[in-house]
């Protein structure tokens, strides 16, 4: 049998939609055969208590940020309230090198930056049932001003708008049955022709000689 290099995912949602969730659940669920890893980014901002460098972000300086620009090495980055985040290019060849599929979540924006770079990546969008479900899950404990909420919502429905850029849509009503649809596009995605190529190719010359 041989090698076979992993698939690059970009899941994709609003928030509210629970993607990191069903993620969480994806990467728990999967680990017996342990083919998936969740991409980790790279960030100016500061460690908080209880994170790990490598773990939850790979935490550089601004400096050493700005120099992985300049040598390209990143898919995609953004600066967010002063801090930059960035996907590394090269951790994720590496990463699909060794046969791991890999999940980048990130928004629209960053989808299209990747998308441009690795045009064989598959991209999935996370739905909410309604709009009422998703404000529910945006006012989370009810604690937020009105505004606050609108302006959650609104974003909302601005991401959503980009639904139709992405190969996959699940909605999630039902947590186990989109972990389900979820889990179905990375089995599916495994026995395309092409990876099936790579694994079995010496079989399947066998099989029809």
């Amino acid at each position: 049998m041989n090698h076979c290099s992993g698939t690059l995912y970009i899941v994709s949602a609003p928030s509210g939609a629970g993607k990191t969730s069903l993620v969480t659940a994806l990467t728990a669920r999967d680990s017996a055969d342990s083919k998936i890893r969740v991409s980790v980014s790279h960030t100016t901002r500061a460690m908080r208590p209880g994170e790990v460098d490598g773990v939850n972000y790979h935490f550089v300086s601004q400096a050493q940020f700005k120099e992985l620009i300049a040598q390209g090495d990143f898919l995609e980055h953004a600066e967010v309230f002063g801090n930059y985040y960035g996907t590394s290019r090269s951790a994720i060849q590496q990463t699909l090198d060794e046969g791991f599929d890999l999940i980048l979540e990130i928004d629209w924006q960053g989808a299209q930056q990747v998308r441009e770079l690795m045009p064989d990546v598959r991209s999935i969008f996370i739905m909410p049932p309604s709009k009422e479900a998703l404000r529910h899950r945006l006012d989370g404990r009810g604690q937020d001003s009105e505004a606050i909420i609108a302006a959650r919502m609104s974003e909302a429905v601005s991401e959503m708008q980009h639904y139709e850029e992405f190969d996959y849509v699940i909605v999630n009503d039902d947590f186990e049955v989109a972990l389900q649809d979820l889990r179905a596009v990375f089995l599916a995605n495994r026995v395309l022709l092409g990876k099936q190529r790579q694994r079995h190719g010496a079989l399947f010359e066998q099989l029809i000689a």
